[in-house]
Parts: structure tokens; sequence; C-alpha cells
């Protein structure tokens, strides 16, 4: 049976323009058509007057959420997450593994080979491995005794492993074996993303040169900027080449340093994440995160020894949190949520609401509340 849906009389809002009292028509899944009062019938319509129609959210790290984590190694907890991200607007993700044993990765890593979300649930895009290829120095709530150097060979065994689903990985360059594996992994087109490291700013820039184009989470559990030496930050934010992940909770940065990275990598190079834990969504209290004590209070995440440990940051708060921060446009909050993950990871039909696009919306009343989200034409939230 055709499924269609009209959004009628909506702003849309896309990285590069925005278009008032538009119609977007919607049928099997894709965007079919977008224009001023379209007369189509549909099997449902939707009145978008005063709300502002954006691409679903893209979440490129992202460990765990509603009492689950990607490192649980079921389906049960992977449904239970992709559940539950849609409330926050996100229509897809990266299911983001921590620093842990290799049988514990290695498990995480079958699980997700053969997982698929169902129609009423956020879309998992493909692993990003965070860890355990990192810093020991810049460690943070990565647990030291499963750091190892990154090899080739132990990577090309786990992306076989995981069925070809790794799209991102987190490293430290300047570790042993570090710049080799950065060119090698960029070579087959995996983003490569600096973070937990210790790296010089020369580090920075050898790496980027070999093909490096991400930072993990600016600002944590980076070598911070000095001005004898910029570091991991410094680089994060002067190399063009570089896009940079931000948690916006104000817990992980203070507003002032989420403008400044504003100020310096403009929207079209800053990536909203959320690197949520298991605790997002689920009350306060005591929580595992790579095997260790997790406390959750409105304060935010932590070990027991202080050092954050994720966030219960949603995506459609990180926007607000964006807006309220910089100012910015909603043309570059649409870059900064979807848009520019969407580039990163090579994504033809997603990040922008054009004809033939993927269906995965979502719709936002003034304040960027979601009312409501849409995957693949279908209202799944709202």
């Amino acid at each position: 049976m055709t499924q269609s849906l009209l959004i009628q009389n909506v702003t849309v809002v896309n990285n590069n323009e925005i278009k008032k009292n538009q119609d977007v028509y919607i049928k099997n899944g894709k965007i079919i058509e977008i224009g001023k009062q379209l007369y189509i019938s549909s099997n449902k319509k939707i009145d978008g007057s005063n709300k502002y129609l954006f691409p679903g959210f893209i979440d490129m790290h992202i460990h765990g959420c509603a009492g689950k984590d990607t490192m649980d190694a079921t389906p049960e907890a992977l449904h239970t997450m992709a559940k539950s991200l849609v409330k926050e607007g996100t229509t897809s993700y990266l299911a983001t593994t921590i620093t842990q044993s290799k049988d514990a990765i290695e498990a995480a890593l079958s699980n997700l080979a053969n997982f698929k979300s169902t129609e009423d649930e956020a879309e998992i895009l493909g692993i990003h491995i965070e860890g355990p290829f990192i810093s020991k120095k810049r460690a943070g709530a990565q647990p030291l005794q499963h750091i190892v150097p990154p090899t080739i060979e132990q990577f090309e065994y786990w992306q076989r492993l995981s069925g070809n689903r790794i799209k991102e990985i987190t490293v430290a360059p300047e570790v042993e074996g570090g710049f080799a594996f950065v060119e090698a992994l960029s070579k087959q087109g995996i983003v490569v993303s600096i973070g937990h490291s210790d790296a010089t700013f020369d580090d920075m820039q050898k790496a980027v040169s070999l093909g490096a184009k991400q930072g993990t989470h600016l600002y944590n559990q980076m070598r911070p900027f000095h001005h004898r030496e910029p570091g991991v930050v410094g680089g994060t934010l002067l190399l063009p080449e570089i896009k940079a992940e931000i948690i916006v909770d104000f817990v992980h940065a203070h507003p002032q340093a989420v403008n400044l990275a504003y100020k310096m990598k403009g929207a079209e190079n800053i990536i909203l994440i959320t690197d949520a834990m298991r605790a997002k969504g689920v009350p306060f209290g005591d929580y595992e995160l790579g095997g260790q004590l997790v406390r959750v209070s409105e304060k935010g995440a932590h070990l027991t020894n202080g050092a954050l440990a994720g966030s219960v940051l949603t995506m459609d708060a990180a926007v607000r949190n964006m807006k309220k921060a910089t100012n910015c446009t909603l043309q570059e909050l649409v870059a900064m949520s979807s848009s520019n993950a969407a580039k990163q990871l090579n994504l033809k039909g997603k990040g922008n609401i054009k004809e033939q696009y993927d269906a995965d919306l979502i719709l936002l009343d003034q304040d960027l509340a979601i009312q409501k989200t849409i995957k693949n034409g279908k209202v799944i939230f709202g």
C-alpha cells in the first residue's frame, strides 16, 4: 500500500535557505514535491502552521540512553535506544563503543553487524569506535587498563566482524603506530576523529595531512590550548580541514567556549553530538559506563573520581543551547545538527529537505521543541 503524507503551510529550514508557507509531499519514504499550496491527495495531512520543518537530527557520537548502552551487546538494548532517540528528534545515529576489553568490543560489533532498526525507530547508520586507540594521558572516562596502541590488523578484523559498519573512529594520532593508522583508515573512507589525545599542534597538522578530518568532543580530553603549544584544542579550532564535535550541555563546555568555537570554526565546521550514556532519559542515580560506576545528577554524569563520563544531553536540547550560546541562525542549526554530519558520512539522501531525499524530518515549534518526528515518511513520535 502506498504511504503518503502532506505537511502543509510549514517553514522549511535547510542549511542554506528558509522557505515559508511550504507544502511538503512525501510518498513511500521519500520527499516527492515541495511548493506552495500543493493540491495532492494523501493518506495523512499535518498542519505545519507556525512550525519549522528541519531534517532529522544525526548524532555521530552516542553510547546509550533509556537505561541501555551499545556495549550491552544485545539487540534489545539497541532497539530500546533507537526507539527512545526519536523523542528528541534523532532519526539516525552512529552507535558508539567505548574502551573495553577486546572481547567486550567484539561482542558489541558482532551484535551490530546484523542489527536492523524497525520502522518506528531511529536508524543506525553505522558504528563509531571511541577507544581503545587513545592516549592514557587523556583517558577521561575511558578505562586505562584497556587502552592499547592502534594496529591496522586489529581494525580490519573488527571491520569484518561488524559487517563493514564502522564509519568513524576516535584515535590519538601521537601514540605508537598512530600516524600510519590515521593514514590507512582515511584511505578506506573512515572518518578519523582526533580525540582523547595529547597531540601537539605539529602532530595535529601531520594527522590532517594524512586524512584526519574531525575532532572528538572539542575541549574535552584534548591537550588544551597554550600560547606556546596550541595542542589539540588549538588544532581543532584553527585547522580548516577539521570539523569539531561539541557537546553543548554547558557542562562539557562553558557557553562562551561554545561561542568561541562557533566564531572560530563557523557553523559549517561544527557537529552537535550528545556523547550520551545509558542514564539519558531515566532518573538521576548510579549507572555504569565502560564497566565503571557513574553518578548522574543535575550537575551531569561523573565517575567517582570526578571525571566527566559522557552526558545525558538530548539533541533537541543541544540545538536550543547552541541557539542560546551563539544566537546562530536556524539554517546554521540545521548545518550543525544534521547536514554537516551527513556530509562527513557521505550520506546522499539525508541532512536536507529536498526532492528525492529520505523523508527523515522533525517538526518544531517556535521555541525549537519537538512536535513530531517523521522517519521514512511515517510519524513515529508526536
